[in-house]
């Protein structure tokens, strides 16, 4: 396959112009020296030598010229201004997958056409990029000798055993491109660059470099200017740079910025691939002492941990993220006999080697960040995952094949040997990860569903075919995990990379079986296949940038069998497969963004504005400016719609919505561009802020009228209750009870969800859900069942017993016993419940124990428009607040009918006591019957009279209810409250 590029994009033509304009005014010249030819044996005993001319680059531009040009260019693509030129760098910042390799290529070519700049150096951080530019320049070689009139050219990748290559950078007058990683050049002590050489005529070769004043291109500068030993800087002023250009995503320091493309653009213009998350999640497994460790901190002197647990709380146990300290006793933290003995031991805040110490009956186990102790088998949760990105992988197939394009499926995992390990004899034998593959994939093969993707596969041997591992190389030719932290473990990866780089185009081909890749930490920046279209994280994302390395190795654009790009969601969904639910994962993927770029995601920055064009009457064009771009921008603040932060606020978000919003006459000629803007940063607007939401005021007549005093004093009084049940029907009740009760295996569950990036944040909306997947735990440690139940019923150990003998639910119990234990407890408490109900009596209490009238102006009543049944005029309140469509319906058949006087929807502190919680009546009803008598109700409104169609709970505050009013009626000497259950105002009005 012949990978084809396209020229002309505007978005890549945008940051290329942003380069070459900084040199606007520069003359075509260039600067001489003397380089002495390298010396041989024979020269060196004659004592001369001839002598070469050196060629290098030359600026003619005054630094007040180059500001200006830096600013004009900032104006025009809406960045912030730089005041002055602090150094000779410049930031071009690009999202992953956008072509910044390119880019920066192409600039070279541009440089030399418009100003004659021949020398350039490209330093990268590591043995993958090195590779994978060197890679760049072969495949794209073609391309731009046709873009460029056949211009000569010559790259290299720097060697320190080759130096001679140094000394023809040097002196050739033809585009010279130089590849080196900052490992190779950072050491003055060690590496070669820095020493005389006779391969460059006894000078060093340091010197030939900085004699042609090369331009430099940075290629992730955040991990080159530190380098390994922090001297990463310093190497690149050692060259002496005419100008140095960085490359990256994720920018640390942001030097003279002259192009921003960044995720959300690069999302908005559909220029990388749609990113979708399929999320495990586990439930109903709570069976073991589980701690995660999040994060440890050190402030003031306090070290902490950020620990995950199961934690027991009113509706269950529910796994949530605790602050914990040494010597904290995790059985009290989390309320849970489950962790008996646990305690937390030593914790370590040193970056780098952060852990914490778990005391355990057992021993004692360090974790390290976002390892687990206590977690359900994590091979089994592996496999599912496993399993899953085979099935995304097969559907995409289906799918993507019949266009001609190739699917790529990558695993990111933990450890080598998981994959590949090495016998005695150093023969390879497959890693656990491989058989769990291999098993599942042939399942997959005789699926009704794909097995048209499998006519001619011989799945005895073809499995082994489709799936390898890439990871660094040692010099025996095992594999290893390792960091290129010394000049050994950079020749390991130069050797994987070798590999890697020489396939690169062979895996977008049909013709090679492979299409899926496991690798550790190999496959990290540098290496980028356009058809990747599944990756799944084996390994924790616990590290700050571990969702953005993981997408970001997955979102270019494929490409088809003829090399062509192709664009379009429908076709680039990019699915990442994750142990962490998907609300998460868009959280912390925004926080990633955020720390690593700077965006500030719906913030209205002050230059917001200044690349916004104005049209002059004449017809010419020019950008609106900074000055004013301030003068907007204060204008939104003192509006209301941004914070003295820039902060975007509801009150904007409304405006949008319904239209309304404004901008002063100077302004009026840009506002659909503003809108614009305002918009991307705005975010979705949600229903509830888009209302109106109102504080509703008393209506004082009705509230101070004999008729609503009269309604008040039948049913303000309050009560107390005692309860009587018989002790031999609530155990059988709860025999029963638990007899019904649901309770599963852990379980495995699935849910998809889309990741949208904009101005406004990163939202994850999900998709679909599939059906859980069990999960089979062995070796569970039983808790004690009777002492957990006795705690949570507050029963006597003889009932319990003879209530699980009964039941016959014990086997139950085994199958999950952290589930078996919340669900026979909860089932034991709602069956006393509701034995409680049906033996209550309530009491009023003395005269003075009442809701006073006063409350209702006392207690502030607000709600939302869309919620309201307004401008009512028998209503104690002004508008009617309803929760439902019957409750609507209700109040406008007591606002239209005559025999109503008045009425209030009573409000939330007007309540029963009730075993239950407190319950909350509807409504306080005066009818005036036709004859003057006149009657009072309190309603509770219903879509069903039938108790059936209610749920348990519900029914029974009901009967409370009932109760409650039926004992007021002994303090009330006419025409006590009668309490009634109605769907529309007829059934009220049938019992007068």
């Amino acid at each position: 396959m012949k990978l084809h590029f396209e020229p002309n994009l505007d978005y890549q033509w945008q940051a290329i112009e942003a380069v070459c304009d900084l040199f606007r005014g520069q003359e075509i010249c260039r600067t001489e020296f003397t380089v002495t030819r390298e010396l041989s044996p024979k020269q060196i005993t004659m004592t001369f030598a001839q002598n070469d001319l050196g060629v290098g680059n030359r600026l003619s531009l005054l630094d007040d010229e180059l500001l200006k040009n830096l600013n004009d260019i900032q104006l025009r693509n809406g960045l912030a201004q730089s005041v002055s030129l602090d150094s000779g760098d410049f930031t071009v910042e690009m999202e992953t997958g956008t072509g910044k390799t390119y880019v920066y290529l192409k600039t070279i070519f541009e440089l030399n056409r418009r100003y004659g700049f021949t020398k350039f150096v490209i330093i990268v951080p590591s043995v993958a990029i090195k590779e994978g530019v060197y890679k760049s320049l072969q495949i794209m070689e073609e391309h731009f000798r046709s873009l460029y009139a056949n211009v000569p050219f010559e790259y290299f990748l720097y060697d320190s055993s080759k130096l001679g290559q140094v000394r023809n950078f040097a002196s050739s007058p033809n585009i010279q491109v130089m590849v080196v990683t900052v490992g190779a050049i950072n050491k003055k002590d060690v590496n070669n660059l820095y020493k005389d050489s006779e391969k460059v005529g006894g000078e060093k070769p340091i010197d030939l470099i900085k004699a042609t004043r090369p331009i430099l291109i940075v290629d992730e500068p955040q991990s080159v200017d530190g380098g390994l030993e922090g001297r990463g800087k310093e190497a690149l002023g050692a060259m002496a740079p005419l100008g140095t250009l960085r490359y990256s995503a994720t920018h640390v320091d942001k030097h003279s910025m002259v192009y921003r493309l960044d995720a959300i653009d690069a999302y908005d213009r559909k220029l990388v691939k749609q990113i979708e998350v399929a999320s495990a999640s586990i439930e109903g497994a709570h069976n073991r002492p589980y701690v995660r460790l999040v994060s440890v901190s050190n402030k003031r002197g306090a070290i902490t941990a950020k620990v995950l647990l199961d934690m027991q709380t009113a509706t269950g146990v529910q796994r949530k993220e605790v602050t914990v300290q040494d010597k904290d006793d995790l059985e009290q933290v989390t309320g849970r006999v489950i962790y008996k003995d646990c305690r937390i031991g030593e914790i370590r805040v040193e970056k780098g080697s952060e852990f914490m110490e778990l005391r355990t009956p057992g021993g004692e186990s360090f974790l390290k960040l976002g390892e687990g102790y206590g977690d359900v088998d994590s091979l089994a949760i592996q496999r599912e995952m496993i399993r899953r990105t085979i099935k995304e992988h097969l559907d995409k197939e289906k799918r993507l094949r019949p266009q001609g394009i190739k699917v790529l499926s990558l695993f990111f995992i933990d450890a080598v040997e998981k994959y590949r390990q090495y016998d005695a004899d150093g023969n390879a034998v497959k890693g656990v990860y491989a058989k769990i593959f291999e098993e599942e994939y042939k399942r997959f093969a005789v699926h009704p569903d794909y097995v048209t993707l499998f006519k001619e596969v011989d799945l005895s041997a073809g499995v082994q075919d489709v799936h390898n591992g890439y990871f660094s190389i040692d010099k025996k030719g095992g594999w290893t995990d390792t960091d290129e932290n010394n000049q050994g473990n950079r020749d390991n990866a130069e050797r994987a990379y070798n590999l890697i780089m020489k396939d690169k185009e062979k895996l977008l081909s049909f013709e090679t079986p492979l299409k899926f890749i496991f690798s550790h930490s190999a496959l990290r920046e540098g290496w980028d296949n356009p058809n990747i279209f599944q990756i799944c994280a084996l390994r924790e994302m616990g590290t700050e940038r571990e969702r953005r390395q993981t997408i970001g190795r997955g979102l270019r654009l494929c490409v088809n069998q003829q090399g062509d790009r192709l664009r379009g969601f429908e076709i680039n969904t990019l699915t990442v497969v994750a142990n962490e639910g998907y609300e998460k994962f868009a959280k912390e993927l925004q926080t990633e963004i955020e720390k690593e770029t700077g965006i500030r995601f719906g913030i209205v920055e002050e230059h917001q504005f200044a690349g916004l064009t104005i049209k002059a009457a004449d017809g010419t064009v020019t950008p609106l400016g900074v000055d004013k771009s301030k003068e907007l921008q204060e204008h939104l603040h003192a509006a209301g719609y941004v914070d003295s932060k820039g902060k975007v606020q509801d009150t904007l978000k409304a405006a949008l919505k319904d239209n309304t919003f404004s901008l002063p006459a100077e302004f009026a000629s840009i506002l659909p561009q503003v809108k614009e803007v305002l918009r991307k940063l705005s975010g979705r607007l949600e229903i509830r802020n888009a209302d109106e939401r109102r504080q509703v005021k008393t209506r004082q007549a009705v509230l101070h009228s004999p008729d609503f005093k009269a309604l008040w004093d039948r049913i303000k009084q309050k009560t107390t209750y005692r309860v009587y049940f018989d002790n031999e029907a609530l155990i059988e009740q709860c025999i029963k009870a638990l007899q019904e009760i649901p309770v599963a295996k852990t379980r495995l569950e699935w849910r998809k969800a889309d990741i949208a990036i904009g101005k406004a944040g990163v939202e994850a909306t999900q998709t679909m859900a599939s059906a859980p997947v069990i999960l089979d735990e062995q070796d569970i440690e039983l808790p004690d069942l009777l002492t957990d139940l006795q705690d949570k019923t507050q029963m006597t150990r003889r009932s319990i017993v003879r209530i699980l003998k009964e039941s016959s639910r014990l086997n139950d119990f085994k199958r999950n016993p952290q589930e078996f234990i919340e669900r026979a407890a909860e089932a034991i408490n709602r069956t006393k419940r509701m034995a409680l109900v049906d033996g209550i009596r309530y009491q009023r209490l003395g005269d003075e124990e009442y809701y006073a009238q006063e409350l209702f102006e006392k207690e502030e009543l607000t709600g939302y428009l869309k919620n309201m049944l307004l401008d009512v005029q028998k209503s104690v309140y002004e508008h009617v607040i309803y929760g439902s469509d019957t409750e609507h319906t209700f109040a406008e058949q007591l606002e239209g009918n005559e025999a109503i006087k008045v009425y209030a929807k009573l409000p939330g502190w007007f309540e029963v006591s009730t075993p239950l919680g407190p319950y909350h009546p509807d409504w306080a009803v005066l009818v005036q019957k036709d004859s003057g008598e006149r009657l009072y109700f309190v309603v509770e409104t219903k879509a069903s009279l039938f108790t059936e169609d209610l749920r348990d709970k519900e029914s029974k505050k009901i009967e409370c209810g009932k109760a409650h009013f039926k004992a007021l009626e002994a303090g009330v000497k006419d025409h006590p409250a009668q309490y009634e259950v109605a769907t529309k105002l007829d059934d009220l009005l049938s019992k007068v």
